[in-house]
């Protein structure tokens, strides 16, 4: 079947907000559509399906034969650039990929949600999910972040739903490191009011498995990119950054912490791995990472030179700046950027990952950062300068 770029929103002289798939599902029209999945394979919930790593596991589900329910919150201007080409006129045959809305806030659609649908899997990756943002709105972080999971996993209870759920942790649960690498033994430190959201969801996720014997895992992802990265976020910032210097768009880049030391992998690849944990005998928590860790300033300076914009480094902390081929100032610290309470290295350890779940990294640090300069400069209609070497210090 053709697959249609059409934004589920979008209002036609045919058809409704309701009738173009939107739950509530309280007409006739969308009761035909629940019996219909239940002829169906098995059928994915994925909250925060509009963001990077609900785009690329609604993929892999629907690749897999799966059933795809994504929940988007309702706003008068949806973003669904990323799952733009996966959605279909729901009323063709064998619709495979369908919209709902709720919010992770809102117990009464979370339960309506998973009462009409019925999944088999449901992946919570809807988060506030901007580490220095949280530290603005830390009560709407908590809320969501936290609270948003014991919602689901409560709906999923009260229900009495056979339903393996897959919890979205973080990274930043380690904060001010007591060991590297870390595992899945090593304490959490949180280090900012997302972090201790998460930390909340992390054990609320476990207490039910154990309390009540839900299959319900979470996955400890280290930081992962792809193009897809939203522009908040420091990797996407510098790739989309190199391009809009190289359009003439952008005199500078401003940066924060280019000394924090991060573990990035693709997001496609640890997309892969949150389905691998919900195929697993028994439900477990796993840390899924590349095992590598790199500075911020290695990350810009490589993306640069991808650019054809190779950075000499000079100065010291906040009067550092990175200088491009022709001596000008393209990269500067702000300290606006910094976090009140800073985290300044993260490394994992997936080795239980590839052990039990056979999970395996398949994008290199090297090739995602490429991949992502790539993908910026086309965006902007522009080509890279002749490549150069960088200096990453």
């Amino acid at each position: 079947m053709e697959r249609r770029a059409l934004p589920f929103y979008e209002e036609t002289r045919s058809k409704t907000y309701a009738e173009w798939d939107i739950l509530p599902l309280l007409d006739s029209w969308g009761e035909n559509v629940i019996r219909r999945s239940e002829k169906s394979g098995k059928k994915a919930l994925i909250t925060g399906v509009t963001g990077q790593d609900g785009s690329y596991l609604a993929e892999i589900l629907l690749a897999k034969g799966y059933e795809v329910w994504g929940m988007v919150r309702r706003s008068s201007s949806p973003n669904t650039t990323r799952i733009d080409h996966l959605i279909e006129d729901p009323r063709g045959e064998d619709v495979r990929f369908r919209l709902v809305w709720g919010d992770l806030n809102d117990a009464s659609s979370l339960n309506h949600i998973l009462r009409s649908i019925g999944p088999n899997e449901v992946y919570n990756l809807a988060a506030q999910s901007d580490v220095k943002i949280s530290f603005d709105i830390p009560e709407y972080t908590g809320d969501i972040t936290g609270i948003g999971a014991v919602r689901l996993l409560e709906g999923i209870r009260e229900n009495g739903l056979q339903t393996s759920f897959y919890q979205a942790s973080s990274s930043e649960l380690y904060g001010k490191v007591v060991e590297s690498p870390q595992s899945e033994t090593t304490r959490f430190y949180p280090r900012s009011p997302y972090a201790a959201a998460k930390a909340y969801a992390f054990h609320i996720t476990r207490n039910y498995r154990e309390a009540y014997d839900m299959f319900a895992v979470n996955g400890i992802l280290f930081n992962h990119e792809s193009p897809r990265r939203g522009l908040n976020f420091v990797t996407r910032k510098i790739t989309h950054g190199a391009a809009q210097i190289l359009a003439g768009k952008l005199d500078c880049l401003f940066l924060g912490n280019l000394n924090a030391r991060r573990d990035w992998g693709f997001a496609g690849d640890y997309a892969e791995a949150m389905w691998l944990m919900l195929q697993a005998e028994q439900p477990s928590d796993y840390v899924v990472a590349s095992g590598e860790t790199h500075p911020v300033r290695e990350f810009c300076a490589l993306a640069f030179a991808r650019a054809g914009l190779p950075l000499s480094w000079q100065g010291e902390g906040v009067d550092e700046v990175g200088l491009g081929p022709d001596g000008d100032v393209l990269v500067r610290v702000d300290p606006r950027y910094f976090r009140p309470a800073e985290v300044d290295l993260l490394l994992g350890d997936p080795t239980k990952a590839k052990r039990e779940l056979g999970w395996e990294p398949k994008v290199s640090f090297m090739e995602l950062v490429n991949s992502m300069v790539d993908a910026d400069l086309e965006l902007l209609g522009v080509k890279a300068l002749e490549p150069q070497p960088s200096t990453a210090g």
